[in-house]
Formats: C-alpha cells, sequence, structure tokens
C-alpha cells in the first residue's frame, strides 16, 4: 500500500490501539501530538513523527504545522513524489502559504525536476514573511543548480532560526546532494549547539564515516551511546567500523571525493 494511502485523514484508518489508548487519546489535542511529533523529529525518528503529525491532522485539518510536518518527514525518509503529492494537497487549503511551497519546492528538487522546484521556490520566497525553512530550501536549490550562494543562504537561515536542529538539517541537505566535507562542517555547528543531542552526535559521525575519519566517527557514535545507551543505529555503525579494514577503494574514493 503506498504511504500517501495511509496518511488520508480518516480516523478509521488509524492503527488499532489498546482501550486505555484509545481513552487517553480523547483527552489529548493535536497540539500534544504537533509535541510529540517534534520530539520524534529531534531524535531523528522520522518514521514516527510522521505518524504523530498524522494525528494531529485528524483533530484538526486546520492547522498548517501539522501538513508541514507530514511533508517534511515524507522527505526525510525519501518518500519525495508523495511529499510533493501531500504538499499540493496541503496548498489546495492554504493557497500559497510559503513554507508549504518551500516543501514542495525541496520534494521537487530531490526528484531533480529543477525548473519546478525552482518555480516554487521563487513563489516561496516572494511571499511577506520569511522562515529559516524557506531559507534551507533555497539553499537546497542553490546546491542542486550548483550556484555558489548556497552558503549565504543556509547562513539566512541560521540567523533566521539559532536552533541546533536547523543547522543539523543543512547538514543532512549537504551529505544527501554528496557534499560530507560540508555537511560535517554543518553537523559539527549542530553538536556545538546542542551537545547533548544525540540525534547531533549520530550525524556528525555519519559524515565522519563517509569521509573515513573512522576514529572520529567512532567517538562521535560513542558519545551518542552515552546519551542514549541502546542507540540502535549508533551501535550498528560502531559495529560496522569494528569489521570495515582497510580498503584501496575507499581511499580511491577519498581521493576523488567531490568535496
Amino acid at each position: 500500500m503506498p504511504r500517501f494511502d495511509r496518511l488520508e485523514l480518516d480516523s478509521s484508518q488509524s492503527r488499532p490501539d489498546d482501550d486505555r489508548e484509545r481513552r487517553s487519546d480523547l483527552i489529548r489535542d493535536e497540539q500534544h501530538w504537533l509535541r510529540r511529533a517534534d520530539a520524534e523529529r529531534r531524535h531523528g525518528l522520522h518514521e514516527n513523527a510522521l505518524r504523530l503529525y498524522s494525528r494531529s491532522l485528524e483533530l484538526d485539518k486546520s492547522q498548517v504545522a501539522g501538513w508541514l510536518g507530514q511533508v517534511r518527514m515524507l522527505i526525510a525518509l525519501d518518500e519525495c513524489p508523495e511529499a510533493e503529492l501531500w504538499a499540493r494537497k496541503a496548498l489546495e487549503l492554504f493557497k500559497n502559504q510559503g513554507d508549504l511551497l518551500a516543501g514542495r519546492a525541496q520534494a521537487l528538487c530531490r526528484m531533480k525536476d529543477r525548473a519546478q522546484a525552482i518555480a516554487s521556490c521563487d513563489a516561496a520566497m516572494q511571499q511577506s514573511d520569511q522562515s529559516a525553512y524557506r531559507w534551507l530550501v533555497r539553499g537546497e536549490v542553490m546546491v542542486l543548480t550548483r550556484s555558489d550562494v548556497d552558503r549565504y543562504c543556509f547562513d539566512k537561515a541560521v540567523q533566521l532560526d539559532s536552533d541546533w536542529l536547523v543547522s543539523l538539517e543543512i547538514a543532512q541537505v549537504y551529505l544527501y546532494h554528496g557534499y560530507p566535507s560540508k555537511a560535517l562542517a554543518r553537523a559539527r555547528q549542530a553538536v556545538e549547539k546542542g551537545p547533548e543531542q544525540p540525534y547531533s552526535w549520530y550525524f556528525q559521525g555519519l559524515c565522519e564515516r563517509e569521509l573515513d575519519f573512522a576514529d572520529a566517527a567512532r567517538r562521535s557514535f560513542r558519545r551518542c551511546q552515552e546519551i542514549v545507551p541502546n542507540h540502535a543505529d549508533a551501535e550498528r555503525n560502531l559495529l560496522e567500523l569494528s569489521q570495515q579494514g582497510w580498503s584501496p577503494v575507499r581511499v580511491l574514493r577519498r581521493l576523488f571525493r567531490r568535496s
């Protein structure tokens, strides 16, 4: 079943819960589920966050945050065609809403549809207000088009919102498009801003591993485990690093890396 089908706003399609959880849900409003979704997102648990954003919309379809959250989590899960479809569905309700236009632009960007991505991003930037997310997406479009102003856009996003997660999401953009050195620089900023955030340490480790900085990656994954002792992804990466010997392929990959 396509993921989009599972996001239809119909409580009858929700996964079955026990009676206790159903009763407790009755006293929880959409803001409760939005807060929980944000917490899961900050731990890199995008699938969980997606379900929680969907639950918030079951209670209130009139709030942009739930729609935008679903779009962004679908992008994070690399379900970009569905993210673009969901963004268009939301824009039918919230015409020309800037962040939703940016969400559609980001999905199109990752689908390599440059023309539509640029058009949607331009429309987002033309709205009267500003947001860190719109500048983040602007930066990603610049990365895709190999413009040299991506750094300016990302710095503008950080100026508008100093949250460590913004820096981390910029790092994710760079790593997604194959620029691990730039990704690592932004991940380090996220760690500096959120030194007790396991996700920032974990993602820094991913960047370091991609660059074949094995010792640094181990330190980052271990720090992640110190904060969350049962962090499965950090443990898996540490195990893979322990089993990873010298490889001429990895050496060549480092020599020819774009950044």
